[in-house]
């Protein structure tokens, strides 16, 4: 028994094996969220297509995604946030992060996905990427013609500016 690729705690056969083997079906929007991050661990993109809403659906390129899947080495997975999603519930929002290197490189897949009940089965409907706000500067702009802040009396672009002018020629 080995643990589940998605962080669930529970070993894959208990936990995304049936679902992905088509032997039971999700009863909540966070095992099917679970279920589809660890399809792509193991590059199941049929079982991607067939959880998938309609316009997922017509959107859907396999190709494409089975090359994403296959050239990631998957990391982590992490639920942030669910509302709804229950077996009593139409519709869920999973907020996630799945952690993946490519090549040395790590990245992570934020995003809030949207759950909800296609002919009384939950499919993920669509997905929103959540991006880091813009960075914003703490201390205000120095201009070039501004009195160096390093107290030298001379202008900023004729003291500290110019080696930072040189640097970026």
């Amino acid at each position: 028994m080995s643990d589940c690729p998605c962080c669930s705690g529970r070993s894959y056969e208990q936990c995304c094996e049936p679902l992905l083997l088509g032997h039971a079906r999700a009863s909540t929007a966070e095992a099917l969220m679970r279920s589809r991050y660890t399809a792509y661990t193991l590059a199941e993109i049929d079982y991607l297509y067939k959880t998938s809403g309609p316009r997922v659906r017509r959107e859907f390129d396999a190709e494409s995604s089975r090359k994403w899947a296959q050239s990631a080495d998957w990391q982590a997975f992490e639920i942030r946030q669910s509302e709804g999603g229950s077996p009593q519930d139409s519709e869920a929002m999973i907020e996630f992060v799945a952690r993946y290197r490519i090549e040395k490189a790590d990245f992570e897949h934020h995003e809030i996905a949207t759950f909800g009940r296609v002919e009384g089965e939950w499919r993920f409907i669509d997905g929103k990427m959540v991006t880091p706000p813009p960075e914003r500067r703490e201390a205000p702009k120095v201009g070039r013609n501004d009195p160096c802040a390093c107290g030298s009396g001379r202008k900023y672009k004729k003291c500290c500016g110019q080696s930072a002018a040189g640097a970026e020629a």
